[in-house]
């Protein structure tokens, strides 16, 4: 759902993975979704065999994965606020068409602020939390495992790391979590010997995955190249039933100490959805950030239902 940059770079990329039978485009913009459309599947002869073409709401009923990337941009004068209660409406819009088809799909929702938007589908579908997930952290995290690779002089599939809460500013590093080559980073650092200061490399790495999205806005507009292929690392571990370690935006119901708020940590991603949550050990303070990202996603909920 959302045929814009996010939806259409993403289906360019889910066409050429292999993964699916059937890739329909839906979007309040018929004539976008027509074009991307028509501009994917003239490329068939250059990706393994799949059908690609625009539907309805109807189509929701038999999909194993929705993907929902729509929503508003800010229009000029308006208030973060505002933009905020027209993508919860466009979000509940949505929500009631899918739940009206009958899907048994799981929901990926990739629409911003993640966090809030994937708990406002939760809430007005009443389906089991495992089905709708955010993209969350992700992309954040693999932002972080690329930068930690440059840094140490590893390849980036050897190391093992997370961005953890909210999917904005107030995400962190699980520094704790992270593993290079399967040695904790604390250990790998007096190995590895290449920071002078490691504690200023790794607030600087963090203050990096913070700053990424905004320094590509600020160069072309948008980001749609790296979020596209997150998404296929999700829709994977769903369709091929993984049971893949994904850091995607989950209802916390007591995990963490935790209640009733949606954030990024780290998840079993299966066919079902999120399978199970992983409630690895924290430190002191790992947990104070994930608790202000909770208070900060809680504090937004609040002011869309004022």
């Amino acid at each position: 759902m959302g045929a814009g940059d996010v939806g259409s770079t993403h289906g360019f990329a889910l066409a050429q993975s292999g993964l699916c039978e059937e890739i329909v485009f839906i979007d309040k913009n018929e004539d976008l979704a027509n074009g991307q459309v028509l501009d994917l599947v003239h490329g068939q002869s250059f990706f393994p065999t799949v059908s690609i073409r625009t539907g309805n709401g109807k189509d929701y009923t038999d999909a194993q994965v929705i993907i929902i990337t729509a929503g508003a941009s800010q229009a000029k004068g308006e208030t973060r606020l505002d933009l905020l209660k027209r993508n919860v409406g466009i979000m509940k819009s949505i929500t009631r068409d899918i739940v009206h088809s009958g899907s048994e799909g799981v929901v990926i929702v990739v629409s911003n602020p993640v966090d809030v938007l994937t708990y406002v589908f939760l809430e007005e579908s009443g389906w089991d939390r495992g089905r709708v997930i955010g993209s969350g952290t992700v992309l954040d995290s693999a932002r972080f495992r690329y930068l930690l690779s440059k840094q140490c002089g590893v390849n980036v599939h050897n190391v093992h790391a997370y961005i953890l809460g909210e999917h904005g500013d107030s995400e962190f590093a699980a520094w704790s979590m992270t593993h290079m080559g399967g040695i904790p980073w604390v250990e790998y650092c007096q190995i590895c010997r290449k920071c002078d200061h490691c504690s200023d490399v790794r607030a600087d790495i963090e203050q990096q995955v913070k700053d990424s999205a905004y320094h590509i806005i600020g160069y072309k507009g948008s980001t749609y190249f790296a979020v596209a292929m997150a998404l296929i690392e999700i829709v994977e571990a769903v369709l091929r039933g993984q049971n893949s370690v994904l850091t995607v935006s989950v209802l916390l119901k007591g995990e963490f100490g935790l209640e009733n708020v949606c954030l990024s940590v780290p998840c079993i991603v299966s066919d079902e959805g999120v399978k199970e949550i992983i409630v690895g050990h924290l430190n002191e303070s790992e947990q104070q950030h994930l608790v202000h990202s909770s208070d900060i996603i809680n504090r937004a909920i609040k002011e869309i239902k004022k």
